[in-house]
């Protein structure tokens, strides 16, 4: 419930800061307040030696993407409808499939197929190429999610050296610089409630992750998974509620292809999921 609150606040809050603050800023006050944030935490912890690393090329590789991926999809959620950006965020386990299985040599399975054929037919259902042009905010947030699977398959990669918090230490340290290059053409500071909207991005993007972890600590990840899916009718409802967007029916059965696939490929009879990876 802590993940699914903190990606619907990390959404409005993109969504009210729309047009009155660069993304790039965002994006850059994002980083500054989680790595104060994440400081204090490991000082407090006493453990001085998460702030260190061996593996500083591969945190460089993947935070170059996740920047991509946060970027494409704060603009996205200030293009398209809420309900349709966390739907076609959704393929990135799709996506993560295919690179796992292309660079990192896991097994193109059965089940891994049927999960990517099925996601792909999601994001067709969604986007409806060929009946109607496919916009460039769709194919934005389509590549923020590609972003996002190389990410993802990054941290598999440095997960089996690197504490959780090292590597959330290293996603803002080196995204706050880029934030900062990338916002200087067009700086402005921050006004009235955008500060409140500005901490609102910043404390629900480490809180996503938080949660999500203890989550997957906590249960399986077939039941991780499809909570994370409700995601979608809650943000939908914020969309209708809040912003008076319009809902379409091939979004929820976009959604529910992509649903199906990803419990497909890891739902695992009588034994336990290891482990999933999260925005």
């Amino acid at each position: 419930m802590g993940t699914l609150a903190s990606f619907c606040l990390m959404a409005i809050g993109a969504r009210e800061l729309n047009g009155q603050l660069d993304t790039f800023q965002v994006l850059f006050f994002r980083s500054l307040i989680g790595l104060l944030i994440i400081s204090v935490v490991i000082v407090a912890l006493g453990a001085p030696k998460l702030f260190t690393t061996r593996r500083v090329k591969l945190h460089t590789f993947r935070n170059v993407f996740h920047f991509g991926g946060q970027y494409g999809w704060f603009v996205g959620i200030g293009l398209l409808p809420l309900a349709e950006v966390f739907a076609i965020e959704f393929t990135v386990p799709v996506w993560t499939a295919l690179i796992a299985c292309t660079f990192l040599g896991e097994k193109l399975t059965f089940r891994k197929v049927i999960s990517i054929v099925l996601g792909l037919a999601g994001v067709m259902v969604i986007v409806k190429p060929g009946i109607g042009i496919m916009s460039a905010a769709s194919i934005t947030v389509l590549i923020a999610a590609i972003c996002y699977a190389v990410s993802h398959a990054s941290t598999k990669g440095l997960s089996s050296s690197e504490h959780p918090l090292t590597i959330l230490f290293y996603m803002c340290l080196i995204q706050l610089p880029i934030g900062l290059v990338f916002s200087l053409s067009d700086w402005a500071l921050p006004s009235g409630n955008e500060w409140g909207w500005v901490l609102v991005v910043g404390i629900t993007a480490l809180s996503a992750h938080y949660c999500m972890t203890k989550a997957m600590q906590s249960a399986e990840v077939t039941m991780v998974v499809t909570m994370d899916f409700l995601r979608l009718p809650i943000i939908a409802l914020v969309g209708v509620l809040v912003y008076s967007e319009s809902l379409e029916l091939s979004l929820f059965i976009g959604a529910a292809l992509m649903l199906f696939g990803n419990l497909v490929n890891i739902y695992k009879p009588n034994r336990k999921s290891g482990s999933a990876a999260s925005r």
